[in-house]
């Protein structure tokens, strides 16, 4: 975005769009409105989750001509919360109104090979891998990635696209399960743990950081982040910050970027080969291991998000509390009825986070909850106590 692209807060009607309605939208939009700003959401769902609580709701598709010319009449500047919105769709709004992040990179983070391609000319280590398109591809996969992990190229989030294989045969029938749409096969490698780091930057090339989230996965869905200094190894934090905003700055990036890392097992060949840390994935948009700022940091990750469509200064956030996420899936919804929300909320330091969809739905994104303490013990203890109450696994 140029100078004459920015604007500054009005208490008058200064709308921020966004593409798309789902959960990161709604605190998107909650965040804006907390600025002062007016809000445009454009999602097909009548009921969606930022649509319900916006001010101006397009009922359209992500491609729909007129939609895209409602939400560039309406808004000063656009954003997106979901990484499969058609980068076509951010070109066209961007002949308009400027669009954080840039469709070129939402583009390569839409595509693994791109994606992948890209860390590597930022210098960041990724998986050994091999990207599969063709026939001939399969055949010239190399022994040493299996057992490996096969992932659609395109379309792929939350565990979805993605097979486990140990042998060739196992690879060529799970490619052709996939339809033999282009893949990128990465070989498994000993993992100890992973994280992620969010960053925002800003048009004038600022950029500034989240403290370095632990995650835990389940079924390849995001279950624990857990954010408190030395959830992992400061080296290797502070590696993974830098290689973060290495990434963005590689994209000329506008807006909020998650990078997440995988840690290797320190005493695995692989771990001396590669340096201990490889990049997995980028999400350019907030993410659901940063949940956790609204309440821990003195600024979240959807402020940062409307501070860099806005052109507003980007602070480096404060964490003041230790604090653990725990994601609210479906699967703990009972048959009829809420799980127990008020024994959830009896625990100290707990903030239920529930986003307005109207059906539960196992694996389905319904909530978070977010423990804040003031130790890692506390917070640790607390969470547990709000998994015996909700059912969640132990962690």
């Amino acid at each position: 975005m140029s100078d004459a692209q920015t604007f500054v807060p009005s208490t008058r009607e200064t709308t921020l769009g966004v593409m798309g309605g789902g959960q990161l939208g709604r605190m998107f939009v909650h965040a804006a409105q907390r600025l002062g700003y007016f809000t445009a959401v454009l999602d097909a769902d009548p009921v969606s989750p930022a649509g319900r609580v916006s001010h101006h709701h397009i009922r359209t598709g992500y491609t729909d001509p007129e939609g895209l010319a409602q939400l560039a009449a309406v808004s000063c500047a656009i954003t997106t919360e979901f990484e499969n919105v058609p980068a076509a769709a951010l070109a066209t709004l961007a002949q308009a109104r400027p669009v954080a992040p840039a469709a070129a990179a939402v583009a390569i983070a839409q595509d693994r090979a791109q994606e992948k391609a890209h860390f590597l000319r930022c210098g960041v280590p990724v998986a050994p891998h091999a990207v599969i398109e063709t026939e001939a591809q399969l055949a010239a996969v190399m022994d040493d990635l299996l057992p490996g992990i096969l992932k659609t190229a395109r379309m792929g989030y939350d565990g979805k696209g993605q097979v486990r294989v140990a042998t060739r045969s196992e690879l060529a029938a799970a490619w052709a399960d996939l339809q033999r749409v282009p893949c990128v096969l990465e070989k498994m490698l000993p993992l100890a743990l992973e994280c992620s780091v969010i960053v925002a930057r800003g048009a004038d090339g600022t950029c500034v950081n989240l403290p370095v989230q632990r995650n835990l996965h389940r079924g390849g869905i995001l279950a624990v982040t857990e954010v408190f200094e030395g959830n992992i190894d400061p080296a290797l934090a502070e590696r993974a910050v830098a290689a973060t905003k290495s990434v963005a700055a590689g994209l000329d990036y506008v807006g909020v970027l998650c990078v997440e890392f995988f840690v290797l097992e320190p005493s695995s060949p692989e771990a001396k080969a590669l340096g201990g840390l490889v990049v997995n994935e980028m999400a350019p948009r907030p993410h659901n291991s940063g949940h956790y700022s609204i309440e821990a940091c003195d600024v979240s990750q959807f402020e940062l998000q409307v501070r860099t469509m806005a052109g507003l200064p980007l602070t480096q956030p404060r964490q003041h509390s230790p604090s653990i996420m725990l994601n609210l899936l479906g699967d703990l919804w009972p048959a009829s009825g809420e799980p127990d929300w008020a024994a959830v909320l009896a625990l100290p330091g707990t903030h239920l986070h529930l986003y307005g969809k109207a059906k539960a739905a196992p694996g389905r994104k319904m909530g978070h909850l977010t423990i804040t303490a003031a130790t890692v013990e506390g917070a640790r203890a607390t969470a547990l106590k709000a998994c015996g109450v909700l059912g969640i696994v132990a962690f």
